[in-house]
């Protein structure tokens, strides 16, 4: 067994229900913290048994890693999602679980060398910290609270101290460093006061043109609270459940664009009190930083609705030309919009350091002469391409 430092998770309280029922379901197995899920290929033929009998989710997003890529695992519990994605990534991608739960951590731990003899590589790390607070590594904490224990309040406003040094100086996930951010069944049973934090902590560790992908159990209804003050329906992934839209605002307003449910639970996998509750899937991308620039660049939606709006605010009308800067150009023929749009370039083309300040504040039609040139004056036959081959026009 791996020894884990202890960090106290407070009794009486959501998070101390959470770590109780979890660190019991790591010596037992505990069927109400399941819902059935059904993995893509063959790679649970890897993993040892114990750890999926012990570990516990409503999704699959493994799916949407790729190889080569680095993968934080939010709540990673016994490693079985971990394990599954280190054979997704391959021996050039790496794996990490975060969790705070010792058991849990000391189950995965244990056949981490197991798992790596049977792919025939290493490439999965776990560490120990609070999803919501990816910079503190709660094993440097724990030296730090050896050498400087809290006594008295003078000593806490000193831990406090200690704690930004740690996120600044040694954090446990880098900003900016992870291809993708995974989650299991975990996000609903972080507190509410911490999942504003939760999401700008995605957004902060993920790469540019990184993403999230998050299994969770959403409702269809405000969960009221006095179930809210049922430690056992929080630790069931229950009555911590985000409402449906209100989950996919919280991806919104962290700084996400191309937010979309890739997997919705059609029937609910429990009801309370005629409340529904469900697993969805939720893919989410970063990178519409940066500046607006013009360099005369356009896009048509092709449809097949008469208008969208983009989470800029933008609407793009069925077939006109809207003018965009070069940041939502080069955005729009990226995942998840690729193939909705058909990108227009300028004749003659602007050089970055000579481009302008893009306008995104109002939507603006761009004229075909903007990109062809107030010169453009060429006179041409039917092009070879629109012929066949025996020189007869389609």
């Amino acid at each position: 067994m791996v020894e884990l430092p202890i960090i106290s998770q407070g009794q009486g309280t959501p998070e101390g229900a959470v770590y109780e029922r979890y660190a019991a379901a790591a010596g037992q197995v505990e069927d109400a913290l399941c819902c059935p899920v059904e993995y893509v290929g063959d790679y649970l033929a890897a993993v040892p048994e114990e750890v999926i009998e012990k570990d516990y989710g409503c999704g699959d997003p493994s799916r949407f890693v790729r190889p080569g890529e680095t993968v934080v695992d939010l709540g990673s519990g016994a490693g079985k999602l971990c394990y599954i994605m280190a054979q997704v990534v391959g021996p050039e991608g790496r794996i990490i679980g975060v969790d705070c739960n010792r058991e849990m951590l000391a189950v995965a731990l244990k056949h981490r060398d197991t798992v790596a003899e049977r792919i025939g590589y290493a490439n999965v790390d776990f560490r120990y910290g609070l999803i919501q607070d990816l910079a503190l590594d709660l094993n440097l904490l724990a030296e730090e609270l050896k050498q400087h224990p809290v006594q008295d309040p003078a000593s806490w406003l000193n831990l406090r101290s200690i704690e930004e040094r740690l996120r600044n100086e040694r954090p446990l996930i880098a900003s900016d460093s992870v291809d993708c951010v995974v989650s299991n069944c975990v996000l609903n049973l972080v507190r509410g006061q911490d999942r504003r934090q939760l999401f700008d902590e995605i957004f902060r560790v993920l790469k540019p043109g990184g993403r999230a992908a998050i299994s969770d159990i959403v409702s269809d209804e405000t969960v009221p609270a006095h179930l809210q003050q049922d430690a056992e329906l929080w630790s069931g992934c229950l009555s911590g459940a985000f409402r449906e839209d209100e989950f996919l605002r919280a991806f919104e307003e962290a700084g996400f664009h191309g937010i979309e449910i890739v997997r919705r639970q059609a029937e609910p996998w429990q009801v309370v009190e005629g409340i529904e509750f469900r697993s969805v899937t939720v893919l989410a991308h970063k990178g519409k930083a940066g500046p607006c620039l013009e360099r005369n660049q356009a896009v048509i939606y092709r449809g097949p609705f008469k208008s969208v709006l983009d989470d800029d605010g933008h609407t793009y009308a069925r077939g006109e030309r809207m003018a965009v800067c070069d940041k939502t150009f080069q955005l729009l023929q990226r995942a998840p919009y690729h193939g909705l749009f058909e990108p227009i370039e300028p004749i003659e083309e602007i050089p970055l350091e000579r481009a302008k300040p893009f306008d995104c504040e109002k939507d603006v039609l761009r004229s075909p002469r903007e990109t062809k040139g107030s010169n453009y004056r060429n006179t041409t036959g039917p092009s070879a391409l629109s012929c066949e081959t025996d020189g007869k026009c389609c």
